[in-house]
């Protein structure tokens, strides 16, 4: 069983065809989606399509996906994002705000291997960025592979009795770990469409479930394409500018 994990899209489309560009959905036997479709970018309506198009075995929604679809107001969202999530519901369609509406919360278990969540395994808007976070994340998981997003940061953390540890991604666009039996695993696939690790390049995951082997890549796509769309709706310009420094 192949999968292929996507998170944290937020409106770009450029990065999320040059993802299905390097991992079309015909090679993988489910795709997983963590949520934040949409928010920030220029192109909500683009993006849902092209995930319904996909159609995942599993997808859930995000912070951003609720505040863009009506679901709740922006409490905690600084000034950019709301203006955002504003402007993605006045242009969201009909079709996908009901879509978005109607996504499941996280947690969500997959199989036998795997369950999925936006945030945390306890709560769908926390963020995982500590160590003391991570390891009552994963005492809290169902199953030996739990992928989160959220936090746009492409990394690994585990916890087994005697030893917790964290896996960082270097500059190369692919990162194999071998996923060890008597472990838990919290992996982080990175953001598809607004990466905050220092990495432009847009970021993803697959997983072997027959080798137990997760890879991390990163992918460069048309940052100055989607830079110039957000710059062109009127959205803060610091939401253009982030994208070529990945933060």
């Amino acid at each position: 069983m192949r999968y292929l994990i996507l998170s944290d899209i937020h409106s770009n489309v450029e990065a999320l065809d040059a993802v299905l560009t390097a991992a079309p959905r015909e090679r993988f036997d489910r795709l997983l989606v963590l949520g934040d479709m949409v928010g920030y970018g220029a192109d909500p309506n683009a993006v849902v399509d092209r995930v319904r198009q996909l159609a995942p075995d599993a997808v859930i929604r995000g912070n951003h996906d609720k505040v863009s679809a009506g679901v709740e107001p922006a409490e905690g969202f600084n000034a950019a994002a709301r203006l955002a999530a504003q402007w993605t519901f006045e242009q969201l369609s009909a079709d996908s705000r009901d879509y978005l509406t109607s996504l499941p919360t996280g947690p969500l278990v997959v199989d036998d291997l795997v369950e999925i969540c936006h945030g945390s395994p306890d709560d769908e808007d926390e963020y995982i960025f500590e160590p003391v976070d991570a390891i009552e994340a994963l005492r809290a998981t169902r199953r030996p592979a739990c992928f989160f997003g959220h936090t746009h940061v492409q990394l690994v953390y585990w916890l087994s009795a005697d030893e917790f540890d964290v896996l960082i991604p270097g500059r190369e666009p692919e990162t194999v770990l071998e996923l060890q039996p008597g472990r838990r695993y919290l992996i982080n696939p990175g953001s598809v469409g607004q990466p905050r690790d220092g990495d432009p390049r847009a970021a993803y995951a697959t997983f072997d479930g027959d080798r137990r082997t997760v890879v991390l890549y990163r992918v460069e796509y048309d940052v100055a394409a989607a830079q110039r769309k957000i710059t062109a709706a009127g959205l803060p310009e610091g939401l253009a500018r982030r994208l070529a420094v990945g933060k």
